[in-house]
């Protein structure tokens, strides 16, 4: 697969790669799909991360020749477009725009949050600049179609709906991140045994009375829906 960037240049051909047809681009006929490839190397991502995805670990998945792969996938880079892709078709495309656009952009930031967090490693797959395959832009344009009530031009809803697909990426990041790395109990009584006596120095009075603020629900969900509204308050329409 042609690179824009010419030999040893980043980046994928998005024409060549969306556009063009399921097919080796030599050879003779296949005996695998590049569809059934990508799901191969989703389920390995899975089940092993992202950095467990090598063109030989998946040519052992679907029992072919690393070679073969090399056909539909020319390198990492191209199969983690195509794995992105893959998996954005579990978002719905379907579903009318309700007019309420703030209630509508929470609901599909949620639905993004769900699928980040079957699949951990698309966060980070996120973080390089990627192309929206066929799947994804379903889902861009259903948002772009739930701003439209904001009045802002198509321009600023595409930016609207990165930023907000940046949070929800970046929190399922947190999110795993944490959820592997819990603190043991006593850890936490100490780090909040530290924290009040540095409340009560007198120094500190922000943090006092951030820490003397009634607790709010610590639940992945209530913190998520939290943070996710005021990004969303702060949007507005201008």
């Amino acid at each position: 697969m042609n690179r824009p960037d010419g030999p040893g240049g980043a980046g994928v051909d998005p024409a060549e790669l969306w556009l063009g047809h399921d097919r080796p681009r030599r050879g003779r006929k296949p005996a695998f799909s590049r569809e059934a490839i990508t799901a191969a190397a989703v389920e390995l991502a899975d089940a092993e991360g992202i950095d467990a995805v090598t063109m030989r670990r998946v040519a052992a998945k679907v029992g072919a020749g690393v070679m073969s792969l090399y056909s539909y996938a020319p390198d990492k880079e191209t199969l983690l477009e195509l794995m992105v892709d893959h998996v954005s078709g579990e978002l719905p495309a379907d579903g009318p725009p309700t007019g309420d656009w703030r209630a509508d952009l929470a609901a599909l930031a949620g639905l993004q949050r769900s699928l980040m967090l079957r699949h951990p490693w698309l966060p980070s797959a996120l973080s390089s600049r990627r192309t929206p395959g066929p799947r994804a832009l379903a889902f861009v344009e259903r948002a772009l179609a739930a701003l439209r009530p904001t009045g802002l031009d198509g321009g600023a809803r595409l930016e609207v709906f990165a930023q907000v697909t940046a949070f929800v990426a970046g929190h399922v990041a947190f999110e795993v991140t944490q959820s592997t790395a819990a603190r043991p109990p006593a850890r936490a009584a100490a780090e909040a045994r530290y924290l009040a006596a540095v409340a009560a120095d007198g120094r500190h009075p922000e943090l006092a009375e951030a820490l003397a603020a009634p607790v709010r629900p610590l639940t992945a969900e209530a913190t998520f829906a939290r943070f996710l509204n005021r990004l969303i308050d702060g949007l507005g329409t201008g």
